[in-house]
């Protein structure tokens, strides 16, 4: 529930007081953010109807927890945010040279599709929730053309955030206002926090952190995309999370200032990609929302929440306290891969839209990910580690957690437990064996086991 990720937080909080990261001090995104946005649902065809209506659904209660009524609010998954295509293109009352912005700087909504964003944003704090906005749009970018002009669309555009009531920002990168630094400045005069996304693609620059800066300067944001749009098909999957690795190895993903490979597709039967994209199976749902639970990505949603169908099969996934609590977990390392088969599959199953060249992709037949969730007992320096066991061979494998080699990991006479079906598997010696199928992942959570004496 909403209180897994209020104890996150406080968790993290007392980490930072023993080692200080350079993040944007807004307090904001201290965990993983959660949220839902609307670009791999709706792309274009996006309305303030249509939004409002997701918004209801984030609160609505339909769903059980451990038999409680449950909203994905509660859950954590708090934030509603707008995506491109709200904007009034080609605009004749945008400045010469630009497609939605004024002489003033100033952004022109398209009042057709949108006609009162106060009246959306209230009605999302009305029911407990936040509202996310979208800058530096690819429908119709705009190319501030010199610093003066960029400067005056970017104060603009963060003045516009403020009266609209909007609570967070994601910055594309397909326009001229590339410049999170200045972004921040304006935020932080006005007053009020704002969860900013760096959506930069892991490639504009900047668009990962520098703790050599001031935090004001070296991560202006609270989490960054580390790659390309994640598309609906398994190949793209496994192409964006391996963008996460270098990151993770450099210590770049930490409290305020989370990489992140994009939306989660769990439950989108197509990205924008249509029906080029397959969509995942279930096997394949648990292995992506598993894979960026486990290296501390932000979890957007963004399926149907009025759609039962849709929302039956992906609860179970979605609604697991106990791998949102890994994802929400922070003790110094945000986590990443510490094994993997020699052996390489080719997946063929979509284009990646970032690297067209690149398909079809290779990766390991198998992976095998951890992170430390908490310490180990007693005093013996050790971790508890959340451990997932990928198979993205052609067939089941039998995977292997071999202690030894799982980082933090202190005990050679562990506990297991399954979080996916919340079973506790018993105490093993060196290491725990299960078969997982095709393109499935097992995750796990592993601890020293109790002593016996």
């Amino acid at each position: 529930m909403r209180t897994l990720v209020a104890a996150a937080a406080i968790a993290v909080a007392s980490f930072l007081t023993l080692a200080r990261v350079s993040a944007n001090d807004n307090g904001l995104g201290l965990t993983p953010p959660l949220g839902w946005r609307s670009w791999n649902l709706y792309g274009n065809h996006v309305n303030q109807t249509l939004i409002m209506s997701i918004m209801k659904g984030m609160a609505s209660r339909a769903r059980t927890v451990n038999g409680k009524h449950t909203s994905l609010c509660d859950l954590g998954y708090c934030d509603v945010g707008l995506d491109d295509h709200w904007q009034k293109c080609f605009s004749p009352d945008a400045a010469p040279g630009m497609h939605y912005h004024d002489k003033n700087g100033n952004p022109i909504v398209d009042t057709s599709l949108f006609p009162d964003f106060k009246k959306m944003t209230d009605y999302a704090h009305s029911l407990g929730l936040t509202s996310g906005w979208y800058g530096n749009n690819c429908d119709c970018s705009d190319h501030c053309r010199n610093k003066e002009e960029c400067d005056m669309q970017i104060k603009q555009d963060v003045a516009a955030l403020h009266h609209y009531g909007f609570d967070a920002w994601k910055l594309d990168g397909c326009g001229g206002e590339t410049d999170l630094v200045t972004f921040n400045k304006y935020i932080t005069e006005l007053g009020k926090p704002i969860m900013v996304e760096n959506c930069h693609w892991g490639s504009v620059r900047p668009f990962k952190p520098d703790p050599s800066l001031p935090p004001a300067e070296g991560c202006p944001w609270n989490f960054y995309r580390s790659s390309g749009d994640v598309r609906a098909s398994y190949a793209s999957v496994l192409h964006n999370l391996a963008t996460i690795a270098p990151l993770h190895q450099s210590n770049l993903s930490y409290p305020g200032c989370w990489a992140y490979p994009d939306m989660l597709q769990v439950g989108c039967k197509h990205g924008p990609g249509g029906a080029s994209d397959p969509g995942l199976s279930p096997a394949e749902t648990r292995t992506h929302f598993g894979a960026w639970a486990i290296v501390s990505s932000p979890l957007t949603l963004s399926h149907d929440v009025w759609n039962d169908t849709i929302s039956d099969k992906i609860w179970p996934v979605i609604a697991n306290t106990e791998v949102l609590e890994v994802n929400q977990a922070y003790f110094g390392d945000s986590g990443g891969v510490y094994d993997t088969a020699e052996s390489s599959i080719l997946h063929t199953d979509a284009f990646i839209e970032a690297n067209p060249e690149e398909n079809p992709i290779s990766s390991p037949a198998t992976q095998y990910l951890y992170k430390p969730i908490g310490p180990q007992r007693p005093d013996d320096g050790g971790q508890r580690v959340a451990v997932l066991l990928m198979n993205s061979d052609t067939a089941t494998s039998n995977l292997t957690a071999d202690f030894s080699k799982i980082p933090g990991l202190k005990c050679d006479s562990c506990s297991v437990r399954d979080i996916w079906n919340h079973r506790d598997l018993g105490t093993h010696q060196g290491s725990f064996s299960l078969p997982v199928e095709t393109h499935d992942a097992a995750f796990l959570v592993i601890d020293k086991a109790p002593s016996t004496a």
